[in-house]
């Protein structure tokens, strides 16, 4: 009991207002964390380690001397190795982000002087996508944004060339070398075809989607990229971004999407084309 009222004495705001920062603080971190982690099986694994170290704390009250030996000398330095383990993917992902946050101001700058090139790629990329929908063509354009696919560009085939709806359609038939996997767009320009990406284990229905849409939306899971997937079979148009799936796309909706998602600005890009 005294050590509640002196809690509350310390949130005493007349007497010291740093506990409720510190207490804000922490609260806004972890906002932060589960914020990031939504919508990712990194919900359920948080649940699931909940429980064990609910057990953990339980048995380590317990009067048995081996079995608190035990949780206190084994299971307790497992559990702290296990957790960075376990949630790898969402650390990475939350790494990422500070480091887009530092990349930020330079990104939007460099932006102010080719977004007129960009809304021209832009228009390429959702006009091939159209046209390979109607033959029935399959394709995978990745584009990248903040955080850099270097290391997959490098597995696959480098090109440099300015994207193109000629040089989009030549990558992707049937018959063409490189129509195998997805093709890896920095700025204005194709980086590399022939791309290998990682393949998402959260797929819902995967039955209905193929390597493709696997690919895209691993990718954008592990990345900020914006994927853009052409199914083989159906013909349709979908984007991935964030780990999310858009469906129901036409050539208009493409660009609008692309535009936000990449922040092109639309008054200077109409600025250049005058």
């Amino acid at each position: 009991m005294n050590q509640i009222i002196h809690l509350f004495a310390r949130l005493n705001p007349f007497t010291s207002p740093v506990p409720l920062i510190d207490i804000a603080l922490v609260t806004g971190l972890f906002y932060w964390i589960l914020k990031m982690m939504w919508g990712t099986r990194a919900v359920q694994l948080i649940q699931g380690i909940l429980v064990i170290v609910v057990l953990v704390f339980l048995l380590a009250l317990s009067p048995f001397e081996t079995i608190r030996w035990i949780v206190v000398y084994t299971l307790q330095p497992a559990l702290v190795v296990a957790i960075p383990v376990v949630f790898q993917p969402e650390l990475r992902r939350l790494l990422e982000s500070l480091g887009q946050s530092n990349r930020l101001w330079y990104a939007n700058f460099r932006r102010r002087n080719d977004d007129g090139g960009r809304m021209q790629m832009l228009k390429t990329v959702a006009r091939s996508a159209m046209l390979l929908s109607q033959q029935g063509i399959g394709a995978l354009i990745v584009l990248e944004r903040n955080v850099g696919l270097q290391d997959y560009a490098d597995r696959g085939v480098h090109l440099d060339a300015r994207t193109s709806v000629p040089l989009l359609m030549a990558i992707f038939h049937p018959n063409a070398p490189l129509h195998d996997m997805a093709v890896l767009i920095r700025g204005e320009r194709i980086l590399a075809a022939n791309v290998v990406l990682p393949l998402s284990e959260e797929m819902g229905g995967a039955r209905r989607y193929g390597t493709r849409h696997r690919a895209a939306r691993g990718i954008t899971e592990q990345s900020d990229a914006v994927a853009v997937v052409v199914s083989e079979e159906t013909g349709a148009v979908t984007m991935f971004h964030d780990g999310q799936m858009i469906s129901q796309l036409n050539e208009e909706r493409i660009v609008v999407l692309l535009v936000e998602l990449l922040r092109i600005d639309t008054e200077t890009n109409r600025e250049v084309a005058a």
